[in-house]
C-alpha cells in the first residue's frame, strides 16, 4: 500500500523483522527512562468520546447513549481499549458540566436505561469505560441550591459556600447569596440563557460521605463488589487542591480526594482515577498527595504539538522524572478544551501523521479525542460569543458520511447561525469514515497501524524509553526497549529531507537501520515518520 512504503514499515513486515543488535546505544545526551518494573500493570488506549456530538440515533440531530452503543464496532476496530466519556448528566450547558443532579443521565442521551445498555455492551465487547465527572459546582436547578436559597435553615445549606452580609438581613439576620465561582456569577448558555454556578464545599463532612457513597454507586450499581453495569474509571475534571484558590476549601487532594478514591479501590481493586490538573503543569502532586492513578501530560502535549524535536525529548524526560513509579501520564494531542491538533499543524496531513507517530511511540498511555483520526478540524471562537458557546468548534460533530447532513450526524449546534457558519466540517471534505475508512494511504488508516502496532509490541507499553539521535539532528529517534525487544521510531521534524544523525546515519553501537526506500541511512523525507524493530 502506498501510503504505508510512505513510512517505511508494514505491519506484517515489522512482525518478522528481525534486526540484530550490538550493544545498547550509548549518547552523551540521551536520556534513558526507569525500568519497566516501575510501570503501571495496566496499559490503556483511549477514545475521548463528546457524546452530544458524536452519533444521533433518534433523528434529533443530539449524539446520544444509544449512538454511542451502535458506534462501539467502530471504536472497537481502531484499536482501543478504553472510552472515556464527557459527563453525561444533565445541565443546562451543552456539554453537560455544572449538573443539575448528579445521580440522574441526561433526558437528550437516552437516560438511565441507555446508559446501562451502553455500559453492558461495551463490557462484552471488552471496552472499558470511563466517566468524566465534574461536582465542584452546581447550577442554578440543582435541588441543593434550591432549596438553601433565601433558607438558611435548609439541610443542604451549609455543603454550598455563600457571601453573607448581615447589614442586609432583617433584624440582624444573615441574608446570604450563592458565591460566584470561578467561572463568574452568571455564565451564559450557547443558547443565551444565564445560570448560575457557584462552588461546593467539598470541606463540609456531610459533603465527603455523599460523595464517597456517590462514586461507589456509579462504580458498582449493585453493591457487591462486581462492578457488574459500572463504570471502570473516573476522570475528575479540573482537579484542585484549594478549591477556586478561595481558601475556604483547602488541602482537599489529601482530605477529600485521597479517602474517597481509597473508598472506590476497597470495593473494586482494578479501578483507575485519572485527575485533570487545573494548572496543566506536570500533576505530580496529583499523584501523590492526590492518590490518582493518572494526570494528563499537558507540557509534552505542548511540545508535542509544536513539534520541536528539543522540547519533546526535554519534556518526555521530564515528565518521567515528575511520574512516581506505579503512576502513569495520559498522552494526547487534543481534547475538548483544546485547538484541534490538525488546525494546530496548517491543515498538514503530514504531520498529524508525524504527530500521531509520536503519541502513539512515546511512553504513557495515549488519548485520542473523537475524529482525531479522521484529522477534523477546528478552534476556538471569537469571544464575542455566548460565554458557552466559543469552544464548539473544538467539539463538532463527529464524521460518519461524506455529507456533513447524513443521518446519524450530531450536529446539534446548526441552530446557532453564528457557529453554524464558522463551521470547520463540510460535506465531503475528506475527514469523514466513509471517505477514510477503505483508503491505505489515509490518516485513519495511519492510526489503525499505529494502534495495532502498540498493543502488538509490549516494549511500546511497558518498555524503557530512551532518544538516541545526536541533538543536531532534526530527526527525533525514539527507542523504546525492553529485554531483547526494540522498536525505534524515526521521524524527520524538518521541511527538508534529513538523515537521522548528520552524514552517517543513526550510530547505535550495531543496531542495523532499516529504511522503507533505498539504503538503511536513507535520508527521510520532510515530516516522514519509520519504525523499525526487533521481532
Amino acid at each position: 500500500m502506498a501510503g504505508v512504503r510512505q513510512f517505511g514499515v508494514t505491519l506484517a513486515w515489522l512482525g518478522a523483522l528481525a534486526l540484530m543488535f550490538g550493544v545498547t546505544p550509548v549518547q552523551p545526551a540521551m536520556a534513558q527512562s526507569r525500568p519497566s518494573a516501575a510501570r503501571p500493570e495496566r496499559n490503556e488506549i483511549f477514545y475521548h468520546v463528546f457524546v452530544r456530538s458524536f452519533r444521533d440515533s433518534n433523528g434529533d440531530r443530539i449524539g446520544d447513549l444509544d449512538g454511542l452503543r451502535q458506534s462501539l464496532g467502530y471504536i472497537k476496530r481502531l484499536g482501543v481499549t478504553t472510552i472515556l466519556l464527557t459527563p453525561v448528566q444533565p445541565s443546562p450547558f451543552y456539554h453537560n458540566y455544572f449538573a443539575t443532579d448528579f445521580e440522574g443521565v441526561a433526558r437528550e442521551y437516552g437516560g438511565h436505561k441507555a446508559w446501562i445498555a451502553l455500559l453492558r455492551a461495551a463490557h462484552a465487547a471488552g471496552l472499558r469505560v470511563y466517566m468524566d465527572l465534574e461536582f465542584q459546582y452546581v447550577s442554578d436547578d440543582h435541588p441543593w441550591l434550591k432549596a438553601a436559597w433565601h433558607n438558611p435553615g435548609a439541610p443542604t445549606r451549609d455543603w454550598l459556600f455563600w457571601n453573607e452580609d448581615p447589614a442586609k438581613g432583617a433584624g440582624g439576620a444573615k441574608a446570604a447569596d450563592p458565591l460566584a465561582s470561578v467561572f463568574g456569577l452568571y455564565p451564559v448558555a450557547a443558547d443565551g440563557t444565564k445560570h448560575l454556578i457557584t462552588p461546593v464545599a467539598l470541606n463540609n463532612p456531610g459533603v465527603r460521605a455523599y460523595f464517597q457513597n456517590y462514586l461507589l454507586r456509579w462504580a458498582d450499581p449493585h453493591g457487591d463488589g462486581s462492578g457488574r453495569d459500572g463504570v471502570d474509571g473516573y476522570r475528575i475534571d479540573h482537579m484542585m487542591d484549594d478549591l477556586d484558590s478561595m481558601h475556604r476549601a483547602t488541602n482537599l487532594l489529601e482530605s477529600f480526594w485521597t479517602p474517597l478514591i481509597a473508598a472506590v479501590k476497597a470495593r473494586r481493586p482494578g479501578f483507575r482515577f485519572v485527575g485533570e490538573q487545573f494548572d496543566w503543569g506536570y500533576g505530580t502532586d496529583f499523584l501523590t498527595r492526590g492518590s490518582t492513578d493518572m494526570v494528563f501530560a499537558f507540557p509534552l502535549r505542548d511540545a508535542i504539538t509544536r513539534l520541536d524535536k528539543a522540547a519533546i525529548v526535554k519534556e518526555a524526560v521530564a515528565t518521567e522524572a515528575a511520574t512516581p513509579a506505579g503512576k502513569s501520564q495520559v498522552l494526547f494531542l487534543e481534547n475538548h478544551d483544546t485547538d484541534r491538533f490538525m488546525t494546530v499543524s496548517g491543515n498538514k496531513v503530514s504531520l498529524a501523521r508525524a504527530g500521531a507517530a509520536i503519541l502513539l511511540m512515546l511512553r504513557g498511555e495515549p488519548l485520542i479525542y473523537y475524529g482525531q483520526e479522521l484529522g477534523m478540524r477546528g478552534k476556538r471562537g471569537p469571544a464575542d460569543d455566548t460565554a458557552d458557546a466559543p469552544d464548539i468548534p473544538r467539539r463538532e460533530a463527529f464524521r460518519w458520511r461524506a455529507d456533513l447532513g447524513a443521518p446519524g450526524s450530531a450536529i446539534w449546534y446548526r441552530t446557532l447561525e453564528r457557529v453554524w457558519a464558522r463551521r470547520s466540517s463540510h460535506s465531503r471534505d475528506g475527514t469523514s469514515v466513509e471517505e477514510q475508512a477503505r483508503a491505505p494511504g489515509s490518516l485513519y488508516t495511519w492510526y489503525r497501524q499505529l494502534i495495532a502496532l502498540r498493543r502488538t509490541r509490549h516494549e511500546l507499553t511497558t518498555g524503557a524509553q530512551s532518544f538516541p539521535c545526536a541533538p543536531e539532528s532534526p530527526v527525533l529517534c525514539v527507542l523504546r526497549s525492553e529485554g531483547a525487544r526494540r522498536t525505534l521510531l524515526l521521524v524527520n521534524l524538518s521541511p527538508a529531507p534529513a538523515r537521522p544523525a548528520p552524514d552517517a546515519g543513526l550510530e547505535l553501537g550495531g543496531l542495523a537501520l532499516l529504511a522503507g526506500k533505498g539504503s538503511a541511512d536513507s535520508p527521510l523525507d520532510p515530516y516522514e515518520a519509520r519504525i523499525l524493530g526487533t521481532r
